[in-house]
């Protein structure tokens, strides 16, 4: 019975609201999860027993449980307007507030140690025009990986990027970025695109990269490095941004390249700049 209500949800994400296949199957297991939680009928289901579930998880942040709230309330907004409940539990749920985290960058000595590395086999081109390109775009890992060899365009020096919401964007690329691009993709690729992929990144079996092998690679490299940082791909978006702020680019243009549909997600990069601002100040102020 709830497999035709899920599958009204996965459509209602997907078709409607635009969601990445990603995005869409987290909602899917979140709702799952609540399934699994609350064995009553819908329109039995009160606030009070959302709010049960959610404080079934103990040491969640704010942030986390922000997006659980966000989820059920969006199912069941869509159960009452399939009138298939009467009344919406999730109607009142306060979503707390949460205060957005500086994120973590790294340094143009740490992005310049990270990109230096010797390509000598397909792999090794692989994951430094990775690199490369996520420093040099500020792609999300799952634009990188949708990523097609048509959206590249190498002359020119920009790629078509399908972003959120399905949403197109083109991002111009810089002169290191489009170098080993061009030695990966003429030089290296063909050799392991051996299922005739359209997909710009592949694995060993010639298929679409996964999200878990881009982590692995920064990380290893990282650690090759001597870089102490977690980072993460979300890593280098957040140093293109800070690194386009902090030599004088708008905060519209970061948040068109980005593909930030609000400004304001985008003004949490002027946070950074104001804190090495402070930082720098408090060094060489002769009255600190």
């Amino acid at each position: 019975m709830n497999e035709k209500y899920l599958e009204k949800f996965y459509n209602y994400l997907s078709l409607e609201r635009n969601y990445s296949e990603h995005t869409v199957n987290s909602y899917i297991r979140e709702i799952k999860k609540f399934l699994k939680f609350n064995k009553k009928s819908f329109n039995n289901i009160t606030d009070k027993d959302l709010t049960k579930y959610l404080n079934s998880y103990k040491n969640i942040t704010g942030r986390t449980r922000s997006h659980k709230i966000s989820i059920l309330k969006s199912f069941f907004y869509l159960l009452l307007r399939e009138e298939i409940i009467i009344n919406n539990p999730a109607l009142n749920l306060t979503v707390p507030k949460t205060t957005k985290n500086i994120p973590d960058i790294l340094s143009l000595e740490e992005v310049s140690s990270l990109l230096d590395f010797e390509v000598k086999t397909p792999y090794n081109a692989r994951d430094k025009a990775i690199l490369e390109l996520l420093y040099s775009s500020g792609l999300r890992v799952s634009e990188l990986l949708n990523l097609e060899i048509s959206n590249i365009d190498l002359h020119d020096c920009l790629i078509r990027v399908m972003g959120k919401g399905k949403k197109e964007r083109i991002i111009p690329l810089g002169d290191y970025a489009i170098d080993a691009l061009k030695v990966y993709l003429n030089d290296y690729r063909p050799s392991i695109n051996i299922k005739n992929s359209n997909y710009a990144f592949l694995n060993k079996n010639g298929t679409k990269l996964s999200r878990q092998a881009i982590f692995k690679t920064i990380k290893l490299q990282a650690i090759k490095k001597g870089i102490k940082k977690n980072i993460s791909p979300h890593t280098l978006r957040h140093t293109f941004a800070s690194h386009l702020l902090k030599n004088g680019a708008d905060l519209r243009i970061i948040q068109e390249l980005l593909g930030h549909e609000n400004l304001s997600t985008t003004q949490v990069y002027t946070h950074i700049t104001k804190d090495e601002l402070k930082k720098e100040y408090e060094e060489i102020h002769p009255r600190n």
